[in-house]
């Protein structure tokens, strides 16, 4: 049985991923979702280091485009190595989320709670991160070329590597300060920022 998990709503979407976690943890051949056939994959544990050590639900791989998640609560949810572009997470509550190695293109965050995510390596090309809160987020190697919207909150941000324009960069470091309490960085070193 095939699952189009795009036309889910948010609260049928969680149901069926505790369901597909619940039958992986009860299957007796569990290689079969590691064969590449499968559209989606649930596992515990995490693609990055800085989720190393925690059990959290991911959905790896899994095509998101153009979903709605606006004002959902999303709390720790991994959408690692997912395609997610052109969708909808305005006001929606991110908080310890991860998009590792996730395309996010030209998706909404304005005004999320993005605070302590996990966006290593991530697309953001053209996404709209107006107001977004960013704090104590990392975002090591993460492509930035082009988002909507100021950015107001990066205190303690890790942006080691991420792609930038010279004018973000120097937006960034007008209001960058902090260190990243999981890298021990500080944000202005990070962003290459001049001494003040």
């Amino acid at each position: 049985m095939r699952l189009d998990l795009a036309r889910l709503s948010p609260s049928a979407l969680h149901c069926a991923l505790a369901a597909s976690l619940l039958s992986l943890s009860l299957s007796i051949a569990p290689p079969a979702l590691a064969d590449g056939k499968a559209e989606f994959k649930i596992q515990g544990g995490g693609a990055s280091t800085l989720q190393s050590g925690r059990r959290i639900t991911i959905t790896r791989g899994v095509n998101l485009d153009n979903t709605d998640w606006q004002g959902e609560n999303l709390k720790g949810v991994a959408f690692q190595q997912s395609v997610v572009r052109s969708a909808n997470f305005e006001r929606a509550n991110l908080f310890t989320a991860s998009f590792f190695d996730a395309d996010l293109s030209n998706s909404n965050f304005k005004d999320a709670n993005m605070a302590q995510c996990n966006l290593e390596m991530a697309d953001l090309t053209n996404a709209d991160l107006t107001n977004a809160d960013l704090t104590n987020a990392y975002l090591t190697g993460a492509v930035l070329n082009g988002p909507k919207g100021a950015l107001t909150k990066i205190e303690n941000t890790d942006w080691t590597d991420a792609e930038l324009r010279k004018d973000q960069r120097t937006y960034l470091c007008k209001i960058a300060r902090g260190t990243n309490p999981k890298t021990g960085v500080d944000t202005r070193e990070s962003l290459f920022c001049p001494d003040p």
